[in-house]
């Protein structure tokens, strides 16, 4: 698949893409003899794997941490679960602040609705 093909499919920038193969988040793409990116199933699968971990607000270098464990293979299992679980954790405490923000969001817009609910009263008294 194409650069272009798989920046579309993961509404993500070639640029981005390429970031990622630099920086090692990506394997190292194939290219044909015209030295045009190829991107494989495996190598859409990590992009995939990295803009949903990204969206959800982890961090570049742990992400990095994470394909280099996984690279060294199977005896680093346990770090990666650690990695994973310790990025939960953080990823909860995000969404508590989140909802706390958004609550605190909700009661504004409703004391603004009350406010303007209270000035339209206001307005239709004169006439009543």
């Amino acid at each position: 698949m194409k650069i272009a093909e798989v920046s579309e499919k993961f509404d993500v920038s070639q640029d981005t893409l390429r970031y990622y193969e630099r920086i090692g988040l990506i394997p190292r793409v194939n290219r044909n003899k015209s030295g045009i990116r190829d991107f494989t199933e495996e190598a859409c699968r990590w992009v995939e794997f990295i803009k949903c971990m990204r969206s959800a607000g982890l961090p570049i270098e742990v992400l990095i941490e994470y394909v280099t464990l996984f690279q060294q293979g199977d005896e680093t299992a346990e770090a990666r679960k650690e990695l994973l679980i310790e990025q939960r954790k953080q990823l909860m405490i995000r969404m508590e602040d989140m909802k706390k923000t958004l609550e605190r969001l909700d009661y504004k817009i409703a004391r603004y609705e009350q406010a303007v609910v209270g000035a339209e009263k206001a307005l239709k008294r004169p006439e009543e």
